[in-house]
């Protein structure tokens, strides 16, 4: 497997390209925060993701996780890792000061954790889930649930995960049936969770489980869920550690990939029941989770930016390596593969692709920072709305182009990416389960079209059309060649969206069924035009730099041919997209019984 190396130009660029790190500097959080800072920051992030995270990445896809008398044994390597991943502070970035956060902008941490997760995605997952659940506690926990628990929690001495689904309710939550009944100033939890990342692990003393379950006399279906905070190990008043709760890792789950996390069934009250504690009020916990849940999502299309730049990385050196046939316009012998015409093809489709999502990624993190600080409430329901618009994009499109990047660097390698020891089969194996995790991306363009789109009449969209219009006119300046192919592909591609999204919002009001029958090739319209309204911005930043005569030249033009590529191969794709976002006709013709 190849050595990874963060890609710190490419990231420091679109995060003032794209993310607009000036302005989020100048928020009111951030103000004592210069860019020097956050370019010492990634450095020393980028360092730290290749030399301790990334050489534990192949012994855990060797040697996964094992559950032995109830304990489960990380793979070798991945505690001393995570360890000393706490120690180094990078847990605490982007919380609260008052709790023993760094106090840094998400479009910082999102920076940070790309890297986390190209280095060794089965390590970063712990982390991911356990910022999650900070941001949970931190929203809608009690005063003394914050003061308990986020500390260590931020400080990653103990680490949080989320407890959702259940063998019989899978993506659908109104099952489930794990129990809370009342108990003095706590109550009983009784029940089974499946999927649950870093369940159980010896990382830490202490694991805080956020558990969905149900109260006797609760409402049927979401509106009936609570949610509750259920230590591994209970805490007394002082924040000290107490006795083992009721609780315990079943099993873990023989995955296709990742394996080195720990993906535990999670048994709760086999001796009378885990002492959980409410967090909020009754039966608003379907509603607390999604603060945890939009935070993962964002995270998870994060992954999806991540395996794809890990993905990139060892195709390319492969394609360096690896010399066979003679070049096509003419050589002595056989060249370096990176030569031929079709992998410069499938190399530049992986680039192109991550850097758009990475740009996507980053903006997404701005609209946090943004949604949260910026002074003016207008402009934070603003910004809010397009977030909400965005994470759906970002999770999906994100996630199915990670899988798609890793099975274009199985195909550079040829024969050898289908032996798994060159490693490409690993990150098309860990991949996978991105479009899965947090809602399979079907119910991610469920999402997009009946909550995000249909419910507001598409206003929170008009929005971000003005936005990607602005770039357009933006580029009626320029009459270069570059400027002019992306200028024609992102106006057919906005069009078109435009279109879809007009008869997505008329439909879903007549016929939900129709609409949504369409909705994951919207989302991918979606995905597709917003990275190309992503990859304009980068190329027109870089044009700016080079007319100036800053930077890196040779970076620069990469930029900009990378951006042209993005529009001509992949842009162009989105007007394709119309006819089967909102013809459904034949989607729904057959009766079950004909498939």
């Amino acid at each position: 497997m190849a050595d990874y190396a963060a890609p710190l130009a490419d990231l420091e660029f679109q995060l003032r390209a794209v993310g607009g790190l000036d302005h989020v500097l100048s928020l009111p959080p951030f103000e004592a925060i210069d860019a020097e800072t956050v370019k010492q920051i990634l450095e020393e992030g980028g360092r730290f993701a290749g030399e301790v995270l990334a050489p534990t990445n192949r012994a855990g896809d060797l040697n996964p996780a094992k559950l032995e008398n109830g304990q489960v044994r990380t793979s070798p390597g991945f505690a001393e890792a995570y360890r000393q991943f706490a120690a180094a502070g990078w847990n605490a970035v982007p919380f609260e000061a008052e709790y023993g956060g760094q106090g840094l902008p998400w479009l910082v941490q999102t920076a940070l954790a790309e890297m986390w997760n190209s280095a060794n995605l089965a390590l970063a997952l712990c982390p991911l889930l356990n910022n999650g659940a900070i941001e949970a506690i931190a929203a809608h926990g009690s005063e003394e649930q914050k003061r308990l628990f986020l500390p260590k929690m931020i400080s990653g001495e103990w680490t949080g995960t989320m407890n959702l689904t259940e063998p019989q309710a899978g993506s659908d939550l109104g099952q489930v049936r794990t129990r809370a009944v009342p108990e003095g100033d706590h109550y009983r939890i009784t029940g089974q969770k499946i999927f649950i990342t870093y369940g159980e692990h010896d990382y830490t003393p202490n694991i805080v489980h956020l558990v969905l379950a149900r109260l006797p006399d609760a409402p049927a279906g979401t509106r009936g869920i609570s949610l509750f905070v259920v230590p591994k190990v209970l805490v007394k008043p002082d924040g000290s550690l107490g006795q083992r709760n009721d609780l315990r890792c079943a099993s873990l789950e023989h995955k296709l990939g990742i394996h080195g996390s720990p993906t535990c069934v999670m048994a709760y009250g086999d001796d009378g029941g885990a002492t959980g504690y409410l967090v909020g009020e009754q039966n608003r916990g379907l509603e607390y989770m999604f603060t945890m849940m939009n935070n993962a999502r964002l995270a998870v299309g994060l992954q999806g930016v991540a395996i794809a730049e890990r993905a990139y990385q060892q195709a390319l050196a492969f394609s360096r390596q690896r010399v066979q046939s003679r070049d096509i316009a003419g050589s002595s012998g056989p060249v370096a593969i990176i030569r031929h015409p079709d992998v410069r093809r499938m190399l530049m489709t992986m680039k192109a692709g991550t850097e758009a999502m990475r740009g996507l990624a980053l903006q997404a993190a701005a609209w946090i920072d943004r949604a949260r600080h910026a002074p003016e409430a207008e402009d934070r329901k603003r910004t809010q709305a397009l977030l909400d618009l965005i994470i759906p994009v970002v999770k999906a499109w994100a996630t199915d182009f990670g899988v798609e990047a890793a099975s274009i660097g199985v195909q550079v390698h040829g024969g050898m990416g289908f032996i798994e020891e060159t490693g490409a089969g690993q990150h098309y194996r860990d991949a996978r389960i991105l479009p899965i995790y947090e809602g399979t991306n079907g119910i991610q363009a469920n999402d997009l079209i009946g909550r995000k789109l249909a419910r507001d009449q598409g206003a929170a969209a008009n929005v971000f059309f003005e936005l990607v219009q602005d770039t357009i006119d933006e580029l009626d300046l320029s009459t270069d060649e570059d400027s002019t192919a992306m200028r024609g592909a992102l106006a057919d591609g906005l069009a078109a969206l435009i279109q879809a999204s007009t008869w997505i919002v008329k439909t879903y009001g007549e016929d939900p069924r129709r609409a949504i029958s369409g909705a994951v090739p919207y989302l991918k319209l979606f995905g597709l035009v917003a990275g190309g309204w992503v990859m304009t911005r980068n190329a027109m930043a870089a044009d700016a730099h080079l007319t100036l005569g800053e930077g890196d030249a040779k970076f620069l033009h990469a930029k900009k041919v990378t951006a042209r590529f993005f529009a001509e191969h992949m842009l162009v794709q989105a007007p394709s997209l119309v006819w089967p976002a909102t013809q459904p006709s034949s989607t729904l013709a057959l009766a079950e019984d004909q498939f």
